[in-house]
């Protein structure tokens, strides 16, 4: 019963990809909800075998299942499994693999519906076996039930993986037979999904009753107290951005002094590699290109980015650990549902912290199509992990210097976490005027499961962390910062009389620039960071520096002095952060959206929607720094 584009694509592979086994996994505390999903996969595939995982959690909640025994209620193998330890797998693979062989034959028993609903199955039911398939004769019941739904997408499926139009006469007079028989019993065909779902609902509640043991009834009493302060009217808001601001905090406290090490090793690489360029005569042009020019640029998204998602991942991998995150999409739902659009988005928003393509792609779990457009064009309305370094690099910087101490760290933090907030705002504003224009429609509800609290694992969550997300975005902005520093020194050392091509570019958009308290190398550079945005800063230091390069840049002290010599005050800082957070994704996020959305017309829509609100709150600051000044 698939209600979103990717429960469609994995419930097609399994009817018509012929694969040779079919693992559903379930969770040990919570087994009777679980069940629905191996029933309705029995249904479709005869070659299942059931895992039930999180058993170190069940036995935690003095849960016990009896795993022979749901076995014979079931027809199919059923093996137990704790997933973080490797050795409880060994009995899964070798059960997949005798399915596979044939050595092991599941044989489903299948739900038995009301009589009503089976007799109607046995009316259709000799009709759709003469035009399947001899491969596909075990789908007959489930299509009957399909087909008695009237679900569109399944016949659809059918037409395109097997090429069977199930919409003939014969099969259209039986089904109005059967509409007959639903009137003579007085029973609503549009409720035929709902007895569906009751019969599959009161078997796994049977099952369960004979399977399963409780030592105390009361196992989840702990989780639900901490829960009634988490995600509380009163204090689930405070508390979520009491976490997020620690988060911040650790992370521009400890970052500035890796930064410093990392800068000045690469500086001592650097002299030595102008050294062997000097000693092998390379041109001058040729030493600009590679030291000057790529050889800075990676180095410094290296030393200033590198630093703070080694602290800032592991430190929101421990929250996802934990279980908090969808204790933060829980406090958001009401807020969206506000906003005329699912609380799913939250999830998807959550996820844009990390990526905004990695989010774009997560609002496949969006089952409105309308829903699911408004998630992906303002999921870039939250800062990415590509642009947290350059905000807490220039919070630091302006903000948090007029401070001593600790109060320094601390005030850049509110400061980061201030911007974080009117993402969020913008996004629900956004959303609600998306909902009331050219995306209208009705809030869809959903039901979210908040996931029992565990314990982290630090091992895991440092490798996830630090090799899944921290060197995976750290090398997604060293591999556009090569060709990009290369053609930035190009633009800032090639001459058309007596101002470089950087210059002119610079001087064409500065007018424009200065409306939003920027100037013409700050936009210049966000312009030429659409690769990615982790490189907008060094764009704009090596437009800076004439020669395209980054000296002596040790700290984010260093990166100050370059940004003050060239004029920029309290409210440049501040607009450059607002644009940062509200300005064009990056190329993969818009490529993302097209193919998410199939058109070319939203990825602009999602371009201009974030730098229109940029453009539009730098000028109103702007324009109120200067009345006040």
């Amino acid at each position: 019963m698939s209600h979103s584009e990717e429960e469609e694509i994995a419930r097609d592979y399994i009817c018509f990809g012929n694969p040779d086994a079919t693992v559903v996994i379930l969770d040990a505390t919570c087994l009777e909800r679980n069940l629905n999903l191996v029933f309705q996969t029995m249904e479709i595939t005869d070659k299942v075998v059931v895992c039930v995982n999180l058993l170190d959690e069940a036995k935690r909640k003095g849960i016990t299942i009896n795993l022979e025994k749901l076995s014979e209620f079931l027809g199919v193998p059923v093996v137990g499994t704790i997933a973080r330890k490797k050795r409880t797998l060994n009995k899964l693979v070798d059960t997949i693999y005798k399915v596979c062989t044939g050595e092991i034959i599941p044989k489903p028993k299948l739900i038995s519906y009301l009589p009503i609903i089976e007799d109607s199955i046995n009316i259709i039911s000799p009709v759709v076996c003469k035009m399947l398939p001899q491969k596909l004769n075990y789908l007959n019941k489930w299509i009957c039930i399909k087909l008695i739904d009237g679900d569109e997408k399944i016949l659809n499926s059918l037409q395109d993986y097997i090429h069977i139009n199930l919409l003939t006469e014969e099969i259209n007079s039986k089904l109005e037979d059967i509409y007959v028989l639903y009137e003579k019993f007085n029973i609503d065909k549009n409720n035929f999904k709902d007895k569906l779902v009751s019969s599959i609902i009161f078997r796994a509640e049977d099952i369960c009753n004979n399977v399963i043991t409780y030592e105390r009834l009361n196992y989840n009493k702990r989780d639900r107290k901490i829960d009634k302060i988490l995600t509380s009217k009163k204090f689930g808001i405070p508390i979520m951005l009491i976490f997020l601001g620690i988060i911040f905090w650790i992370t521009i406290a400890g970052a500035n002094y890796p930064s410093k090490i990392l800068s000045s090793f690469f500086t001592l690489i650097q002299e030595k590699l102008i050294l062997l360029f000097t000693k092998l005569n390379a041109p001058r042009w040729l030493t600009g290109i590679l030291i000057d020019g790529m050889y800075q640029t990676l180095t410094w998204v290296v030393a200033v980015m590198l630093p703070p998602m080694a602290i800032f991942f592991p430190l929101f991998t421990i929250l996802e650990d934990l279980g908090y995150l969808p204790r933060i999409a829980f406090n958001l739902d009401n807020y969206f549902k506000r906003a005329c659009t699912t609380g799913k988005q939250a999830l998807t928003m959550c996820m844009g912290f990390g990526c905004n393509a990695a989010g774009v792609v997560g609002c496949r779990i969006i089952d409105s199509p309308r829903e699911k457009l408004i998630a992906m064009l303002t999921n870039a309305f939250v800062p990415c992990n590509g642009r947290f370094p350059f905000l807490i690099t220039i919070a630091s910087i302006f903000i948090g210097s007029y401070f001593t101490g600790a109060f320094s760290s601390i005030v850049s933090t509110i400061v980061v976490l201030l911007v974080v907030l009117l993402g969020i705002i913008l996004t629900l504003l956004v959303s609600k005027l998306l909902s009331k224009t050219i995306l209208k429609g009705i809030p869809s509800s959903f039901i979210l499961e908040l996931p029992p609290y565990r314990k982290p694992q630090v091992g895991k969550i440092l490798v996830r962390s630090l090799l899944d997300r921290t060197l995976f975005v750290l090398g997604r902005a060293i591999s556009v910062a090569a060709p990009v520093g290369i053609v930035i020194w190009l633009f800032a050392n090639i001459y058309i009389g007596d101002l470089t091509l950087l210059t002119y570019l610079a001087n064409f958009l500065e007018p424009f620039a200065r409306l939003m308290g920027l100037d013409g190398y700050i936009l210049t550079a966000f312009i030429l960071g659409i690769p990615a945005n982790e490189i907008v800063l060094p764009i704009i230091l090596m437009s800076y520096m004439a020669s395209g390069t980054l000296v002596n840049l040790e700290d984010t002290f260093a990166i100050g002095e370059i940004l003050i010599s060239h004029g920029w005050t309290i409210i440049t800082a501040i607009n450059v952060m607002i644009f940062t957070l509200l300005h064009f994704p990056c190329s993969t996020t818009l490529i993302s959206i097209k193919k998410e959305s199939g058109s070319i017309k939203w990825s602009i829509l999602a371009f201009l929607l974030p730098t229109l609100c940029g453009i539009i709150i730098c000028m109103i600051t702007n324009g109120i720094y200067n009345l006040i000044i």
